[in-house]
């Protein structure tokens, strides 16, 4: 499965030639490529996969999805799920 996570574009730079950003992911920052959603603007959210911001949000939708992953994870901790059994091996 595939997941793309929400995060708020903090800073905007170009690497080479290609539009690059600082995201912030709940105090976690990690770079990533903007090339696919050129327009997105300091202070917006967007949707991170493996590196690539592929799509724009509003914060509003982006909250939501957040506390839908904290109720994954939080579900997961309450039944003591290893959500990777591979990488505990």
């Amino acid at each position: 499965m595939c997941l793309g996570v929400p995060g708020k574009v903090i800073e905007l730079y170009d690497a080479g030639g290609i539009r690059m950003a600082k995201v912030d992911f709940g105090g976690v920052i990690r770079e990533a490529c903007l090339e696919v959603v050129p327009e997105v603007e300091i202070g917006q959210y967007v949707i991170i996969h493996v590196g690539f911001a592929i799509s724009v949000l509003d914060e509003e939708e982006a909250q939501k999805s957040l506390e839908l992953l904290q109720e994954l994870y939080d579900t997961e901790s309450l039944l003591d799920i290893d959500p990777d059994p591979e990488m505990s091996a």
